[in-house]
């Protein structure tokens, strides 16, 4: 069966099958594994500390609750962003971009960094900017690229770090999918596993554009899909692809 290489493989919110979602544990299971990258949420405190998490509020995994816009740096202190997943992750605390970073280069991770606008985001470009400050500060050999739904994030993305890959994440591309790529500009698309096709996988890459699928758990659903050129899988658990 056709298998892709550890650096095709992305643990989603890290090997969040394993761990709780998003957090130190999660990437370091992703990396315990043999992933080479990570895919990972962000989003902005009401004091502009940006944090690695999915949601707008805390309620589903920490223990405390409240909306993001209410919160600072300070009341991250205390908070267990472990126990709702298995008590064996009692205390995981809920990481600022910043330390995971650090973290990510200590563990010879990747990140795929998704960014969304929320609502209680003061705007685009301090969500960005802050992206950008927290990235910098990564490890020398640390990869970044950003994908996002929001083409506008990207772009604003791609206007202050033009190396990086920028990956528009869609359910399903649309049908000018070329020319929205082209506005941003991004190179790769993510998608959902189950709307690949070899048709499409064949006309991005004659014109030179990666896929990578999202969130795949089951190796067999893309045996079909690596020779035709998909580039990668996001995946809750990569060591199924990587057994």
């Amino acid at each position: 069966m056709p298998r892709p290489r550890p650096d095709q493989v992305q643990a989603h919110r890290g090997a969040s099958a394993l761990a709780p979602e998003n957090t130190f544990a999660a990437f370091r299971k992703a990396a315990e594994q043999g992933a080479k990258w990570v895919e990972l949420d962000v989003a902005l405190l009401g004091d502009g500390t940006l944090v690695v998490i999915h949601d707008v509020t805390i309620d589903r995994t920490t223990s405390g609750s409240g909306a993001l816009s209410d919160m600072g740096r300070a009341d991250l202190d205390g908070l267990d962003a472990g126990s709702w997943f298995d008590d064996a992750f009692v205390g995981e605390p809920l990481p600022t971009l910043d330390a995971v970073i650090v973290e990510l280069g200590e563990l010879g991770l990747n990140a795929n960094v998704e960014i969304k606008q929320h609502a209680h985001h003061r705007s685009l470009d301090q969500l960005v900017r802050t992206v950008q400050a927290a990235i910098a500060r990564r490890a020398p050999r640390t990869e970044i690229m950003i994908s996002s739904f929001d083409p506008e994030a990207l772009r604003a993305m791609h206007k202050l770090e033009p190396a990086l890959e920028m990956a528009m994440l869609w359910e399903r591309p649309p049908e000018d999918w070329e020319t929205q790529l082209a506005a941003i500009p991004a190179s790769t698309i993510h998608m959902h596993y189950k709307a690949l096709s070899i048709g499409l996988l064949k006309e991005t890459s004659k014109r030179g554009i990666k896929v990578r699928a999202w969130t795949c758990n089951n190796p067999v659903q893309l045996m079909s899909f690596w020779d035709a050129g998909l580039a990668g899988v996001i995946t809750d658990d990569p060591s199924l692809f990587l057994a």
